[in-house]
């Protein structure tokens, strides 16, 4: 468990030291206390929670109150992690949007926002970070670009992407982001990338080089057995154990 408060620089300092950061996602309250007692440094109130606890088929679906409402669920468990939330779809098109809607999630409890994109969204970084509130990037698969891409891709393959991502992850780094999401960056661009810049790089399906890993909880743990990336291999099997539980429950009633 973590003894002292997460912080910004703490996250920062980690990738100075080589310390690999551990990130995962939390959507509640239990969720958070649980992985902050695992002493996880890392927590993000994702907009993931679209698919595994709303029943959406992608990100593209998740409202501002939706985040708002998450993200104060997990903030009740105080952890000593540094807790986060994404920005969901659409809500950072214009600059004040993105201030906005920045700010609704700190009052809601985030210590800091996350949102994809690079360069294109550059003015809407500086913004957010100009008034005070920590940001971390997103750059590779973006999520909420699945619909107009058509589906779940991996970057870096082409010469004119490579370029592109280590253009973008520089831009979000000048623009003073504090970490950046690489998300099914190919592992040679993710190395490169994490290698260039002083601040650290969080992979998921980008390889073992970057500073440190995200996934979903629910994938991690197996809590949602429907789907379960390729990249992931679920260390426990929840889902499994609460059928087997209910079994033994409802066996145990007709026990007289």
């Amino acid at each position: 468990m973590n003894s002292q408060k997460i912080k910004v620089e703490t996250i920062r300092a980690m990738k100075a030291r080589g310390e690999k950061i551990a990130a995962l996602t939390a959507y509640d309250f239990p969720m958070a206390k649980l992985l902050d007692e695992a002493g996880v440094p890392l927590l993000l109130v994702g907009d993931s929670v679209g698919m595994v606890v709303l029943g959406y088929p992608d990100t593209t679906h998740v409202t501002m109150a939706e985040m708002e409402h998450h993200t104060r669920a997990a903030a009740r468990a105080r952890p000593n992690a540094l807790l986060g939330a994404d920005l969901p779809f659409k809500s950072y098109e214009t600059v004040s949007d993105a201030v906005a809607n920045a700010r609704r999630l700190i009052a809601a409890g985030a210590e800091f926002v996350k949102a994809e994109g690079g360069r294109e969204i550059l003015q809407q970084v500086k913004a957010i970070v100009g008034v005070g509130i920590p940001f971390m990037g997103h750059l590779g698969m973006l999520p909420q670009n699945v619909l107009e891409e058509g589906g779940y891709h991996i970057k870096g393959k082409k010469d004119e992407e490579h370029q592109r991502l280590l253009a973008d992850a520089k831009a979000l780094a000048d623009a003073g982001a504090f970490a950046i999401v690489l998300e099914l960056v190919t592992p040679p661009v993710a190395k490169e990338i994490s290698q260039c810049l002083s601040i650290p790089t969080i992979g998921i399906g980008s390889g073992l080089d970057c500073d440190g890993q995200i996934l979903v909880t629910h994938d991690l743990i197996g809590a949602f057995p429907w789907f379960t990336p390729r990249f992931v291999k679920p260390k426990v099997n929840c889902a499994a154990e609460i059928r087997s539980a209910v079994l033994i429950w409802k066996k145990d009633m007709s026990v007289r």
